[in-house]
């Protein structure tokens, strides 16, 4: 079956096509998917991975579906609320 794999960075972003097996977990997609020589930062032991937006708590047994976008993603450098907090001190 056909799904995609998707990572970006602020400098460049790559959506990867690729076959797998039918049964074919998140993570098995991602390492068949060779994005890791494009994008050598990433760790698939660690990174969160996403379906379509939807955050999967665990890739290594979350099966995909023909079609399925697997996204990962980048960790955040500050903390949502943290940033908030500091823009609306910025205003202030």
């Amino acid at each position: 079956m056909q799904v995609e794999i998707a990572y970006a960075r602020p400098d460049k972003q790559k959506i990867v096509p690729v076959q797998v097996p039918e049964g074919a977990t998140a993570l098995e997609a991602a390492t068949l998917s060779g994005i890791v020589d494009v994008f050598p930062e990433i760790d698939l032991a660690t990174i969160d991975m996403g379906v379509f937006g939807k955050v999967v708590k665990n890739p290594a047994a979350h099966e995909l579906r023909e079609g399925d976008r697997v996204e990962l993603y980048r960790p955040l450098k500050i903390d949502p609320k943290q940033a908030r907090l500091n823009r609306a001190k910025k205003k202030g």
